[in-house]
């Protein structure tokens, strides 16, 4: 009994302690070769909201000058205006047009695990001299495998999601 009993403790301390398995994910965007005079490179951010459209993640930001921001306008109405230190962070320079990989382990912008509930990818790109497009893909963190996309828009190819 005794031995059961000690067993189980362990056991017990084990789960308090392990950390949450935050869900690892691969993100596949496009920036397409749009054929004008003058062409621009877009900004993009890519984050993921919860349920109460509330953001819980940057995953990636691509620009240039801050004062284009604002054509990102969804990513600057829910982050880009009150995070400035969270965007300075995450800001990577604007790329040409390509296939680009991205990852994303499953953990909010705190470093904790997300837990299991609804979200939603949002990608969305603005192109100075060109349009906006805004790419969304909902999604459930359940521990299960998933592959999600997006059909491309006017500045962004197809957009494809796996949760690992």
């Amino acid at each position: 009994m005794l031995k059961a009993f000690s067993l189980s403790l362990v056991t017990a301390a084990l789960l308090v302690c392990s950390p949450l398995q935050a869900a690892e994910s691969e993100i596949t965007l496009q920036i397409p070769e749009i054929a004008t005079a003058q062409y621009y490179r877009p900004y993009v951010a890519v984050w993921i909201e919860n349920t109460e459209q509330q953001p819980v993640k940057l995953i990636a930001l691509w620009r240039k000058e801050p004062d284009w921001l604002k054509d990102i306008r969804r990513f600057w109405r829910k982050i880009g205006r009150s995070e400035p230190v969270l965007v300075d962070a995450m800001t990577g320079a604007t790329r040409t047009p390509g296939q680009y990989r991205l990852s994303w382990d499953g953990k909010d912008d705190q470093g904790d695990a997300l837990p299991e509930g609804k979200y939603t990818l949002y990608v969305e790109a603005s192109r100075e001299q060109g349009g906006r497009s805004l790419q969304k893909i909902d999604f459930e963190l359940n521990g299960q495998p998933q592959q999600l996309s997006a059909a491309a828009s006017e500045e962004l190819g197809e957009l494809q999601f796996v949760i690992k």
